[in-house]
């Protein structure tokens, strides 16, 4: 399975309202439930009235369109890295998932999916 890295760091955002912004953003994913707002954006473009934020996030995907009906895709790569102690943040698209991890374990993360197998493009 090949993985692409995502250039740029990323955070992770806590809002109070739907964000005006977003058309522009080449990666910006919005999640509202009825207890939040999440935002995950690259870290410059990221608002100023966030109720909370961590940033420092590095993030990759998994290529290609994924079929809903593929099992077990993501719980692979979260098991590899939770086994390395690396924990994740996850966004999923139609077509695929992302995978962010802190800053400080993005090199590790992406060493231990290739040794696993996972091809990682840059």
């Amino acid at each position: 399975m090949k993985l692409k890295q995502i250039e740029g760091n990323f955070s992770i955002c806590q809002l109070s309202d739907l964000p005006e912004f977003g058309k522009e953003q080449e990666f910006f994913f919005c999640g509202k439930t009825d207890e939040e707002i999440s935002l995950v954006c690259r870290t410059e473009e990221a608002p100023e009235n966030t109720l909370s934020r961590e940033d420092g996030w590095r993030a990759f995907r998994i290529q290609g369109v994924l079929d809903f009906y593929l099992i077990g895709v993501l719980a692979k790569i979260s098991s590899l890295l939770a086994e390395g102690g690396i924990g994740i943040f996850v966004v999923s698209t139609y077509n695929t998932d992302y995978v962010l991890t802190k800053q400080k374990d993005y090199e590790r993360a992406l060493d231990i999916l290739t040794q696993a197998g996972y091809s990682i493009e840059g």
